[in-house]
């Protein structure tokens, strides 16, 4: 779910005619989080995952829609793998690079073809804010962009689930890190994902949280934002959430840019990561914004945007 923009990674991503006044956020607080999520996204039609050549020597292009399986509609995984079930030869009818295209199949090389298709995709991402008057949700600070598709899908729901830190992949100038997380599917999902925007994804908080929640703070806006220290709240090894420090440098309307001067992230990171986006930035006790990307050749070196501008752009 990840892509590139100019030198800047987005962190394993709408204009909204709605502008909120100033004052509406002035005493307006939110929860700061910062934990792991894992983030599923049930989509609108089956696509073939990657590019697969059949015994006739023909491509099924990844990013395909699967429409029809033996004059069957499928809208999901479950209607495929159903309609591959007759026997004998079949007939696939897809929707490829914008033409419609129809191939034969046969009965063994269908069912391996099962294995290639998806009806959903998933990622990993950092929980930005409660809304503790409302009960919704915040998340990640950009919009999630699946890999097969390299755009944003279409779905038709979707969940957050809590997610452990298992592992991380240190960032270096020029190789972005990553963390490896394993999702906590046993427990309830934390919530829905409603919108999946260009400032994050958004939905209904369901208080599937195992533990009691922090504390609400005050929003910073935008004019009060000052460079200088600040702090970002993380989960970096299992689901505990630990603070670091940063440094604001530069603040340019709704988006900041920080370096990360906590020694202890820099030596168990080495900067920012994927799958950091979304965490909190907080400055003097109030909530400033949300990680969003970092610089590639500066890994300790990262953008935001602030979470005044997530809030009017959530509605």
């Amino acid at each position: 779910m990840y892509r590139r923009w100019r030198q800047f990674v987005i962190l394993p991503m709408l204009i909204v005619l709605f502008f909120m006044p100033v004052q509406a956020f002035a005493a307006k607080k939110l929860i700061p989080m910062g934990e792991a999520i894992g983030i599923q996204l049930q989509l609108s039609h089956v696509f073939v995952a990657h590019d697969v050549l059949l015994a006739s020597n023909q491509w099924m292009k990844g990013g395909a829609v699967i429409e029809k399986i033996n004059e069957i509609p499928v809208k999901t995984l479950a209607d495929a793998k159903q309609a591959v079930a007759t026997q004998g030869q079949q007939k696939w009818t897809m929707k490829s690079e914008g033409k419609e295209v129809t191939l034969e199949l046969q009965e063994q090389e269908a069912t391996h073809v099962i294995s290639f298709l998806k009806d959903e995709t998933d990622g990993v991402g950092t929980l930005t804010y409660i809304d503790p008057e409302t009960k919704n949700y915040g998340a990640l600070g950009h919009q999630i962009v699946d890999s097969t598709l390299q755009e944003a899908p279409v779905f038709r729901a979707g969940s957050i689930f809590l997610a452990s830190i298992q592992q991380i992949r240190k960032s270096i100038p020029g190789q972005p890190g990553y963390k490896i997380s394993s999702i906590e599917k046993h427990q309830e999902r934390l919530g829905s994902i409603d919108k999946n925007t260009v400032y994050g994804i958004f939905g209904r908080w369901e208080d599937g949280y195992p533990q009691s929640l922090p504390k609400a703070i005050e929003i910073m806006h935008e004019k009060d934002i000052k460079t200088g220290k600040a702090e970002i709240y993380t989960a970096i090894e299992g689901s505990k959430v630990e603070t670091f420090s940063i440094e604001i440098i530069k603040i340019e309307n709704e988006r900041l840019e920080f370096i990360i001067s906590d020694e202890k992230l820099i030596e168990k990171t080495g900067g920012i990561l994927q799958g950091m986006s979304g965490s909190p930035i907080i400055q003097n006790g109030r909530f400033v914004g949300a990680v969003t990307h970092m610089f590639v050749e500066e890994p300790k070196k990262g953008a935001a945007i602030t979470v005044a501008e997530m809030l009017r752009k959530s509605s």
